[in-house]
C-alpha cells in the first residue's frame, strides 16, 4: 500500500498520468506504452508546430522567450485560420488569445482532436490570434540560461513560480508582438496561476478578459476515494519519500509509485482516469491514444507538493517551507501570504465553465471561488456549468465545441 503521504500526490495529477498504469481499457482498444513513438508523438525535432498543426494546413510559428529568473519557454502562434483570409474580430487586427495548459502536460493537449474539434484552430478560424503556452520543465521548455535541467536547482519552483515569472514572460512577449491586450483562456493549473497572477496585478496593462475551463483554485473537495486521502495528507512527507527534485511521470520512480495506487482499497486501476478527474463523458479512443504518445510531461515535485497544500490547507496560498523560521525569511511573516482572488479587478470580464462530473474541480470548490468574486460587475462575470462534463471534457471532449468554445469566442466578441 502506498503511503498517504504519496496519495496526496496523485490526485493533483493531470489524467494522462493514468498512462503508467497498465491494466485498463476504458477508452481504446490500443493503450501503448511511453517508449513507443507511432510517428504521432512529437519530436523535440519536429516541434508541436510541425507535428500537430501545419499538417492540417495552418499557419504555425515557434517562439522562444526568457523568464526573469532565466527559464526559456517555448510558445506556438497560429496567426490565422485554415481558410486565407479569415475574418478579423476587432477592426484591422486580430485579436491575441494566449491558452495555458494544466499540470503534466504541454500545449500540446489543445490539438488531440481533429481542427474542428481543437480549440486553437477553432480561435484560428475565427479570426483571432492564437497563442499556445508551455509550462517550465515540460518537453520543450527545459532550457535556462545557467541550469541544467538535470540539476537539481533547475527544478527548485512550484506554481508560485508560474504565477510570478512564466505568465509575466508570456503575456509581455504577446502583447510586445501584437501591440494588443490578450484575452486569456486557462484550464485546470492555469486556472490557478491565472487567477492568482491576476490578484497579484501582474497583468494589470495586457489582460482583456479571462476564461476559466474546469477550475482548481479551491481543492478542499475533491470527490474521489483519492481526493478525501489526499486531503488529510502529510504532504512534508512526499519530498523525503521521492527524493528527487523532477517529478518525470515516465520515470521509473513514478511508475512505481502509480502502480502502487493500484493497490489502494477503493482505487479502479481499469479506469483510473475516472478516479482522478471524474466520468468524462465525450472523449474518444483515438484521442486518448494520441494523448499516451505525447503525454504527460515533467514537472517539479515541489509543484505538487504546493498543489498538495492548497488540497490540505483549504486556501490559495504561497509555497509553505513547513518551518515558520524559512517562511520569515521568504515572506517575512511566518505563514505565507494568500491570494487574494477578490482582488481582481472587479470589471475584468470573466468566463467560468465547470462540470458537475468534474472530480477534481469539485461543485463546492467552484462555488467557493465563486463567493471570491461575488462583489464582481454582474455584467462582466459569466458562468456556465455543463452537468455531464468532467475534467478532461473541457480540452479534450469531442463536442466541447458546440458546448464551450462557441460560447467562449461568443464572450470573447462581446468585449470588443
Amino acid at each position: 500500500m502506498a503511503p498517504p503521504g504519496l496519495l496526496s500526490l496523485a490526485v493533483l495529477c493531470f489524467c494522462l498520468l493514468v498512462l503508467v498504469v497498465e491494466p485498463h481499457r476504458a477508452y481504446g482498444k490500443s493503450r501503448g506504452s511511453f517508449g513507443r513513438n507511432n510517428g504521432a508523438a512529437t519530436s523535440a525535432v519536429n516541434g508541436i508546430c510541425a507535428t500537430l498543426v501545419t499538417i492540417h494546413g495552418y499557419k504555425c510559428l515557434e517562439h522562444e522567450l526568457k523568464t526573469q529568473d532565466g527559464y526559456i519557454l517555448n510558445m506556438q502562434r497560429i496567426p490565422e485560420g485554415r481558410v486565407s483570409g479569415s475574418s478579423s474580430t476587432g477592426g484591422n487586427k486580430k485579436q491575441p488569445v494566449l491558452i495555458q495548459h494544466g499540470i503534466l502536460v504541454d500545449g500540446m493537449t489543445w490539438l488531440m482532436n481533429s481542427p474542428e474539434q481543437n480549440l486553437p484552430m477553432i480561435l484560428a478560424d475565427k479570426g483571432f490570434d492564437v497563442w499556445i503556452a508551455n509550462t517550465r520543465g515540460t518537453r520543450f521548455c527545459r532550457k535556462h540560461v545557467s541550469l541544467d535541467p538535470g540539476r537539481p536547482e533547475f527544478w527548485n519552483w512550484s506554481w508560485d513560480e508560474l504565477v510570478s515569472y512564466d505568465l509575466p514572460a508570456v503575456f509581455d512577449f504577446v502583447f510586445n508582438q501584437t501591440g494588443q491586450k490578450i484575452h486569456y483562456i486557462g484550464h485546470s493549473q492555469g486556472t490557478l496561476i491565472g487567477l492568482a497572477s491576476f490578484s497579484e496585478g501582474h497583468q494589470a496593462h495586457t489582460l482583456k478578459s479571462a476564461a476559466f475551463l474546469s477550475p482548481i483554485a479551491y481543492l478542499s473537495h475533491m470527490n474521489t476515494a483519492l481526493g478525501v486521502v489526499a486531503a488529510k495528507a502529510f504532504v512534508g512527507e512526499i519530498t523525503i519519500l521521492f527524493g528527487v527534485a523532477e517529478f518525470n511521470p515516465k520515470g521509473q520512480q513514478a511508475s512505481i509509485f502509480l502502480k502502487s495506487l493500484c493497490n489502494y482499497p477503493g482505487v479502479d486501476c481499469y479506469d483510473l482516469l475516472s478516479e482522478l478527474t471524474g466520468k468524462n463523458c465525450c472523449l474518444n479512443s483515438s484521442t486518448v491514444d494520441l494523448c499516451i504518445e505525447n503525454e504527460p510531461q515533467s514537472t517539479a515535485t515541489k509543484n505538487l507538493v504546493h498543489l498538495a497544500q492548497t488540497v490540505r490547507d483549504g486556501v490559495i496560498a504561497k509555497y509553505n517551507y513547513g518551518r515558520p523560521d524559512y517562511n520569515l525569511m521568504r515572506y517575512g511573516e511566518a505563514k505565507p501570504p494568500i491570494y487574494n482572488i477578490s482582488n481582481i479587478p472587479r470589471d475584468l470580464p470573466i468566463f467560468i465553465s465547470y462540470g458537475g462530473q468534474d472530480a477534481l474541480s469539485d461543485v463546492r470548490d467552484v462555488q467557493l471561488l465563486l463567493d471570491s468574486l461575488k462583489f464582481h460587475d454582474v455584467d462582466k462575470l459569466m458562468i456556465q456549468y455543463i452537468k455531464d462534463y468532467a475534467h478532461a471534457d473541457f480540452i479534450m471532449g469531442i463536442n466541447a465545441n458546440d458546448f464551450v468554445y462557441n460560447q467562449i469566442i461568443q464572450f470573447f466578441k462581446n468585449q470588443q
